[in-house]
C-alpha cells in the first residue's frame, strides 16, 4: 500500500470530490435524454451531448481545484443500472433485447419495454434519489460485459489530460442493494461477483488510474457480523488483483458501527461522513486511533444540504483529526456525492440577502472546500476574512425573524392523543360506506393527471406576467371539466380534479405556506430523467389561507360522483425539501403536520369529504440503523395523525406511498391508521403482496395494479393478474384499484388507455366474484 497521496494530489489538503451532478446547469441531461425517447434526438447525437456535459464537469471541477475528480458518476439513467448491465446481471425477461444490447436493453430495464415491465426502482438509501434495482437469480453469472469506468477515464485522459478517480459501488452494497439475494446467500454473491470487481480494477490499473473510489454505504448502516469477515475478503482479493491500485472505501450517511474492523480492511483510505454521523466518527478516531498506513477522506462538506458550511466549527473538526492524523493524510471531501444537491447558485438572480448567502450549491461547496484547503496549508489568517464572513452570516440567522417566529415550540409529543381518529377503523368504514356506498374494488387514480405542454407554457407564462390571474385560472378550469367528464366515461368510482395547477407536489405547497423560500433553477435528480426543485425551509411553518380548496370545490361541483382533495404529507414535505438544520427534523415535521392540518379542516368544511395526504416519502427520511427506526417513525407517524387526526368518522382519509421498500415498515403504514393507503406494486414484481401474507393488513389498501412511470401499459388481462395476486393477501371488501403512481408525466392516449383498461379488469373481476357469491 502507498504511504503517500503525493502522486495525485499536493499534500496537506488535498480535495477529492466524491461525485458531481449530473443533470446540467440547465437540465441540459434530461432535456437530451427526454428527446431522444421520443425520438426527437438521434441516439449519436444523444452520445455526443453526454459526452460534451460529460466533459464540462469536470472541466469545472478542474478549475475548482479539485485535486481528485470522480468518473463513473455520469450515467444515462442510474449509476446502479450501469453496474447491472456492465456485470451481465440482465433478467431473463429482458432475453429478447440481448441481441440488439446497447440503449435499447439499457432503457428497457430502466423504464420497461412493450409487454416487459421495468425493473424494480426505490430510494437510494435515505435520500430522495430511486436507484434501479439490480436483480439476482439462483442461476446468475455475472461477467464483465463493459467497463464504462475505464472508458471515462480513458476519454478524461485524453480529451483533458486529468487522471481521474473512477468511483463504483462497492462489492458489499451492490450485493447488498441487490434484489433475490437472501441474508445467508451473500456470500456465494460475492463470491460470483469478486472476479468481476478484480477484471475490472487491473483494466483501470492498466490504464493508468492511481485512486479507486469503492461506495460501501451500506457499511454505514446495519452489518451483520459474519458479513465482515466477507468483508475482508472481499478487499483482500481486490488488493491483490490491483496491487497498484489505490483504493478508498467510501462510507457515507452516518457512522459506521464497526470502526475498528473497518479501518483494518487491506486498502489505502476509508471515507467517513463527519456531518451526519452526530459526532460518532470523531470519538471513534479520538478513541481508537487512526492507522498510520491510511489516507482519511474527511467527508466535512455536507454533500446533501444546500446550507453553506460553518467554517469555524468545520476547521475544528479538522483540528481534532490532526491531533490523531498526520494533515498530509487527510483528504477534503464532501459528506457524499454531490448528486443531491443543485449545480450552481450562479443562475439564482431572484433570492436575495441572507436568502441568497445562506445557500451553496454543487459548485459552491468546492468552493467550500477549496478555503479549508487553504486554512489547512496555510494556517487560519489565510482564510480570515473568508472566516469572519460566515461567522456573521451565521449570526444573522441565528437572529433572522423567520427562524423566531414561534416564541416556544408547540410541537410536544404529549398531545399526540389529541390527534387520533375519534372512532376504530371498522366503525368509519361502516359511516363511510353508508355515505358513498362505493363498489366492490372501487377504482380511482392516485392524483395527478397529464400535464401537458400547453398546460406547463400556461404555468411559466404565468409565473413571469405573461398571462394574467384570470385566463391562468380559466385555462385551469377548463382541464378541471374536461378530466372530471373523461374519468366519468372511463368509468372511475372515485375522480381526483387532475392537479394542472400544480408544479412539484412538494414545491407547491411550499409555496403556499410561510417559512418557506424558493430557487428558480435549484433542480435535483430524483429517478432517470426526472428532476425536482425541492423548497427550502428556510424558517418557522406556518399555514396562510388555503390553497387546495377552489379546485377541489369546482371539481366537486361537476359530479355526483365522490372527488377526493389532493394534499402532500408533512413527512414528504420534509423530506422533499432542503430543511434547516438548526432545529431537530422532528419539530419542523410537527410545524409542517399543523400547517396542512389546517388545509383538510377547510376541506372538510367545505363538504369535501374524501381527503388524500400523500405519504411516499415516509420510507426515505428513515434511518439507516433499524435500532433508530423506533423514534423516527414513531413522531413521522404522530406527525400523520395530527394533520388529519381532526375530521369525522365520514370522512375518508386517504394516502399514497411509492417506489421505496414498505414492506419493512408495515406497522409503522398501519399506525398512521389512513383509511385507505395506496402502495406501488408492479415494479417490485409482488414482493409487497408476499409480504401481505405474512403480516396482514386490516384497512383499505390499493396496491397498483401497472407502473404509471412507465411509457409502456399493460393490458387488461396482466392487471386482472395483479387484482387476483392482490385478492390472495387482502380481503375484496378491503381492496382498492388504482395504478402505481401519479400520471403526471404521462401522455394523455396513454393515460386514457390505461385507465380504461384499469376498470375493465376490476369490472371483470368484480363480476366474477359476485357470480361466486362472495357479494352481490
Amino acid at each position: 500500500m502507498s504511504s503517500s497521496i503525493n502522486q495525485v494530489g499536493n499534500g496537506i489538503g488535498t480535495v477529492s470530490n466524491l461525485g458531481y451532478p449530473r443533470i446540467g446547469e440547465q437540465r441540459e441531461w434530461k432535456k437530451a435524454l427526454e428527446a431522444y425517447w421520443i425520438g426527437e434526438l438521434p441516439e449519436e447525437q444523444l452520445e455526443g451531448e453526454l459526452k460534451r456535459l460529460r466533459l464540462h464537469h469536470l472541466r469545472k471541477q478542474q478549475a475548482a481545484g479539485v485535486d481528485l475528480i470522480a468518473v463513473g458518476d455520469f450515467t444515462r439513467y442510474d449509476h446502479l443500472l450501469d453496474h447491472s448491465v456492465a456485470f451481465g446481471l440482465v433478467p431473463e425477461r429482458f432475453a429478447g433485447l440481448q441481441a440488439d444490447g446497447g440503449s435499447a436493453l439499457y432503457f428497457a430495464m430502466a423504464r420497461g419495454a412493450e409487454g416487459i415491465a421495468a425493473c424494480e426502482m426505490t430510494k437510494w438509501f435515505n435520500t430522495n434519489y430511486h436507484y434501479i434495482v439490480p436483480e439476482w437469480t439462483q442461476e446468475s453469472a455475472p461477467e464483465l460485459r463493459s467497463n464504462p469506468w475505464l472508458a471515462d477515464f480513458e476519454e478524461a485522459k485524453s480529451a483533458l489530460g486529468i487522471v481521474t478517480k473512477p468511483v463504483l459501488v462497492g462489492p458489499y452494497t451492490f450485493v447488498r442493494l441487490s434484489k433475490g439475494i437472501a441474508s445467508g446467500a451473500r456470500e456465494q454473491a460475492v463470491h460470483k461477483l469478486l472476479p468481476v470487481y478484480a477484471q475490472l480494477l487491473v483494466q483501470l490499473e492498466a490504464a493508468g488510474a492511481a485512486w479507486i473510489q469503492l461506495d460501501e454505504p451500506a457499511l454505514a448502516g446495519d452489518v451483520d457480523a459474519g458479513d465482515w469477515p466477507l468483508l475482508s475478503e472481499i478487499y483482500h482479493v481486490l488488493r491483490a488483483a490491483a496491487p497498484q491500485l489505490k483504493l478508498m472505501v467510501q462510507t457515507y450517511f452516518d457512522a459506521v458501527d464497526n470502526y475498528e474492523t473497518l479501518v483494518s480492511l487491506p486498502v489505502d483510505g476509508i471515507g467517513l461522513d463527519f456531518v451526519h454521523d452526530r459526532g460518532v466518527s470523531l470519538r471513534q478516531i479520538a478513541k481508537f486511533g487512526f492507522p498510520s498506513q491510511l489516507v482519511l477522506g474527511a467527508g466535512i462538506v455536507d454533500g446533501r444540504n444546500i446550507w453553506r458550511s460553518d467554517l469555524t466549527a468545520a476547521l475544528a473538526v479538522l483540528d481534532c483529526l490532526k491531533q490523531c492524523i498526520p494533515p498530509e493524510r487527510i483528504m477534503l471531501q464532501p459528506s457524499c456525492s454531490l448528486l443531491h444537491v443543485p449545480v450552481t447558485l450562479k443562475h439564482e438572480k431572484k433570492l436575495q440577502g441572507i436568502e441568497r448567502l445562506a445557500l451553496a450549491f454543487a459548485d459552491e461547496k468546492l468552493g467550500e472546500l477549496a478555503v479549508l484547503r487553504t486554512a489547512l496549508r496555510d494556517g487560519i489568517s489565510a482564510v480570515k476574512l473568508e472566516l469572519q464572513d460566515n461567522a456573521l452570516l451565521f449570526d444573522a440567522l441565528r437572529q433572522s425573524p423567520g427562524r423566531n417566529r414561534f416564541a416556544q415550540t408547540s410541537v410536544s409529543m404529549d398531545d399526540g392523543a389529541a390527534f387520533s381518529r375519534r372512532s376504530a377503523f371498522n366503525e368509519r368504514r361502516k359511516a363511510q360506506q353508508a355515505k358513498w356506498n362505493l363498489p366492490l374494488l372501487p377504482t380511482t387514480t392516485i392524483g395527478s393527471l397529464p400535464q401537458t405542454p400547453e398546460i406547463r407554457k400556461a404555468r411559466q407564462q404565468w409565473r413571469t406576467g405573461k398571462l394574467d390571474d384570470t385566463a391562468y385560472e380559466t385555462l385551469i378550469r377548463a382541464k378541471i371539466a374536461e378530466w372530471i367528464a373523461l374519468q366519468e366515461a372511463i368509468g372511475l368510482d372515485v375522480l381526483v380534479h387532475g392537479e394542472f395547477e400544480r408544479s412539484d407536489r412538494v414545491e407547491f405547497f411550499g409555496e403556499c405556506l410561510d417559512g418557506y423560500v424558493f430557487t428558480e433553477n435549484g433542480w435535483v435528480q430524483s429517478y432517470g430523467s426526472r428532476c425536482v426543485k425541492p423548497p427550502v425551509v428556510f424558517g418557522d411553518v406556518a399555514h396562510i389561507a388555503p390553497v387546495t380548496l377552489a379546485e377541489t370545490v369546482y371539481a366537486a361541483s361537476l359530479t355526483s360522483k365522490p372527488v377526493k382533495g389532493m394534499l402532500t404529507g408533512p413527512l414528504t414535505m420534509l423530506n422533499g425539501s432542503f430543511v434547516r438544520t438548526d432545529i431537530p427534523r422532528k419539530e419542523v415535521a410537527f410545524q409542517l403536520a399543523d400547517a396542512i392540518r389546517a388545509e383538510v379542516e377547510a376541506l372538510e368544511a367545505a363538504g369535501i369529504g374524501m381527503i388524500q395526504v400523500d405519504e411516499p416519502a415516509l420510507r426515505e427520511g428513515a434511518p439507516l440503523k433499524q435500532r433508530e427506526w423506533k423514534e423516527y417513525l414513531g413522531w413521522g407517524v404522530e406527525a400523520f395523525k395530527r394533520t388529519v387526526g381532526t375530521v369525522r368518522d365520514t370522512t375518508q382519509i386517504h394516502t399514497h406511498l411509492c417506489y421505496s421498500d414498505f414492506h419493512e415498515m408495515l406497522g409503522a403504514i398501519r399506525d398512521m391508521d389512513a383509511d385507505v393507503i395506496s402502495l406501488e406494486t408492479s415494479r417490485n414484481h409482488g414482493t409487497l403482496i408476499e409480504s401481505l401474507h405474512s403480516e396482514a393488513y386490516d384497512k383499505g389498501i390499493g396496491l397498483g395494479v401497472y407502473d404509471s412511470h412507465s411509457p409502456f401499459i399493460p393490458d387488461t388481462a396482466e392487471m386482472e393478474r395483479i387484482i387476483l395476486e392482490a385478492l390472495d393477501a387482502v380481503p375484496p371488501e378491503l381492496l382498492w384499484v388504482n395504478p402505481d403512481c401519479g400520471l403526471k408525466t404521462r401522455s394523455i392516449e396513454e393515460t386514457l388507455r390505461s385507465l380504461r383498461r384499469m376498470v375493465e379488469a376490476a369490472d371483470r373481476i368484480r363480476g366474477s366474484l359476485v357470480q361466486i357469491g362472495v357479494f352481490t
